[in-house]
């Protein structure tokens, strides 16, 4: 299958769209299975601090791929996973301020990606539709979390 250049390759499309779901399990769970909401919101918490780490693991994948890799790089690339980590270990109990953190580092992630010159024409269109997609989740999911 041939696909129209600078369009989003169909499996990092499917893969990445089948990502979004996750963000999508509070509101979900919500509506269908209102006692799983405590685990939904865990999982939904968990995910995003998961798919912070991939991100700054892509960065980082980037940034050594050359011979000299520029250290600045390398170290910021490190910094979406230790904020997930940190996110989620500091404010386990304060769950609408979690997911609200959790979408601003998502958020900061879009923002260097989009404004970053190494990566292929479509990915920024790519990242900006599954960072709305996860941060419209992650925000639905604040307005409906028990209090």
């Amino acid at each position: 299958m041939t696909r129209r250049p600078g369009s989003t390759p169909p499996a990092v499309l499917i893969f990445g769209l089948l990502g979004i779901i996750p963000f999508w399990s509070l509101p979900a769970t919500t509506l269908l299975a209102p006692a799983w909401v405590g685990i939904s919101v865990a999982v939904e918490a968990v995910y995003a601090a998961l798919i912070l780490s991939f991100l700054g693991g892509a960065r980082w994948g980037l940034a050594v791929r050359g011979p000299s890799p520029n250290p600045m790089v390398v170290g910021l690339a490190m910094t979406p996973t230790l904020a997930g980590l940190v996110i989620l270990t500091l404010t386990h109990s304060l769950v609408r301020p979690q997911l609200l953190a959790l979408a601003a580092g998502l958020t900061l992630c879009w923002v260097w990606d989009v404004r970053a010159k190494d990566l292929p024409p479509w990915y920024r269109r790519f990242r900006s539709l599954l960072t709305l997609g996860a941060v419209t989740g992650l925000c639905v999911s604040v307005m409906l979390v028990p209090q």
